[in-house]
């Protein structure tokens, strides 16, 4: 099955996956190294040939993480994958990865993108809250204002994407409360987000789906919900 999306000797680009962690903020790219599919060796591994640069091979590490890109006739594909082996084949050195997530169609974006079903309470910045927000306040959150229920239906580093019977209006600036769980772990974040778009679902009338872009999120909470990310498409890799 899997050589139905991908090939031998297809181009790929393997992104460390601490890099892509770190990766999408202005004027700081993540290292890529270039290589090709080698051979399929099986539903979850691959052989790559050994990166080179400036004529000298990268030593990929053992069980280092990667975000792999691959470039194929029917157009990109992306996975995670970890370094089960390397070695010496026929001259060729070759570098043995298995997938940690599923291969999927990948579009090029600022943050990948992770489809969940996650609960969260939104509401409107009130003039004084958006004031605080834009002047790095630390306590800029006004306690018990009434908030609406929503779900996200899909989750990144950079925004979320939304769905509520509530409709806020493009440009505005609104507060957003949600838990993620990792491990024995539950974290609340309440994160600022700014609303690029949005429509009412065709089906649905009566519900809208929302863009919305974070505001002003610091970096260690940026890594964290891209941490979590990246482990639950581990969770479901492991479970299928």
């Amino acid at each position: 099955m899997l050589s139905k999306f991908i090939k031998e000797g297809d181009k790929i680009e393997l992104t460390d996956v601490d890099d892509t962690l770190r990766s999408g903020t202005i004027n700081k790219e993540p290292r890529v190294y270039k290589s090709k599919i080698a051979s399929i060796t099986s539903e979850d591994t691959i052989e790559v040939f050994m990166p080179i640069e400036q004529q000298k091979l990268i030593l990929l590490p053992i069980d280092g993480e990667y975000n792999v890109v691959f470039y194929t006739e029917a157009g990109l594909y992306q996975c995670f994958a970890r370094v089960i082996d390397r070695y010496k084949s026929n001259e060729l050195y070759l570098v043995a990865l298995e997938f940690t997530s599923n291969l999927r169609k990948y579009q090029r974006r600022e943050y990948y993108r992770f489809s969940c079903a996650l609960e969260m309470c939104a509401r409107n910045l009130e003039e004084e809250e958006i004031h605080a927000v834009e002047n790095n306040a630390k306590m800029w959150l006004q306690p018990n204002r009434p908030i609406k229920r929503s779900v996200i239906v899909d989750i990144s580093g950079g925004g979320i994407r939304f769905m509520s019977n509530q409709r806020y209006e493009p440009g505005s600036m609104i507060y957003c409360s949600y838990d993620l769980v990792r491990g024995a772990d539950r974290r609340k974040y309440e994160v600022v987000g700014k609303v690029l778009d949005v429509k009412e679902v065709e089906t649905r009338p009566g519900t809208f789906e929302h863009r919305v872009q974070y505001y002003n999120m610091d970096d260690a909470t940026r890594e964290e919900i891209i941490k979590f990310i990246f482990e639950e498409e581990r969770r479901i890799r492991k479970r299928s």
